[in-house]
């Protein structure tokens, strides 16, 4: 059986494994083609980068397996592009083989997405003058992520207060955006400037004769 037999083999044991599954009735938990192309290029990065390390740690394939069924559910709630990231920033700054946790605390929606981190989104939320709805926000995630917040609890409570409830609340809309979700600021309509009809020529003559008149 060469690779590429052995991978759709592995592929396709994961996609059953997360269908035996037990989940609530009506979810739908089982990992994206992203999400499964990702565990299983992470693996191999590995391999290429701690071959003996990742010998000692998956000496067959059912071990492998399991591994590999443990980072899928650990890491889906991120897509494959997030977790290849996460990935490559572990094999940068490790000389050990990593874990799904060190992963997995590398994993940065917001930069993926182009967002700003969740710490420069708070500062922003915090600095934005009122009107909110009206001020140039970097993104709108960061706006609906203050008014979950609250506005006044934002300006009046400190920051090691304010700004964990932040991250949650701006953590969730990042990963609506990941799953494909548009967020737009509901602007207020301007009112329309007064516009006024142009008179008529009559119009026009009767008004100069009345004002020959008033004269």
């Amino acid at each position: 059986m060469d690779s590429k037999q052995v991978l759709n083999r592995v592929t396709q044991q994961l996609k059953q494994a997360s269908a035996d599954s037990v989940t609530p009735a009506g979810q739908n938990n089982a990992p994206s083609d992203d999400q499964l192309s990702a565990i299983n290029q992470i693996f191999e990065l590995f391999r290429f980068n701690y071959h003996n390390q990742f010998l000692k740690a998956f000496p067959d394939l059912d071990t492998m397996n399991m591994a590999k069924r443990l980072w899928l559910r650990l890491l889906g709630d991120y897509s494959g592009e997030v977790i290849m990231r996460a990935a490559e920033k572990a094999v940068k700054e490790n000389g050990w083989l990593p874990n799904v946790h060190e992963v997995l605390a590398r994993c940065d929606v917001a930069e993926v997405l182009g967002l700003p981190a969740a710490h420069a989104a708070y500062v922003e939320a915090c600095r934005a003058p009122s009107p909110k709805k009206e001020f140039n926000w970097s993104h709108p995630a960061v706006y609906f992520a203050g008014r979950a917040t609250d506005w006044f609890f934002i300006a009046n409570e400190p920051e090691e207060k304010v700004f964990p409830v932040f991250k949650r609340n701006y953590d969730l809309l990042l990963n609506r955006i990941q799953n494909g979700e548009d967020l737009e600021i509901d602007l207020p309509r301007a009112l329309p400037k007064e516009t006024k009809t142009p008179l008529s020529r009559d119009d026009q003559k009767d008004r100069l004769k009345n004002l020959i008149a008033d004269l």
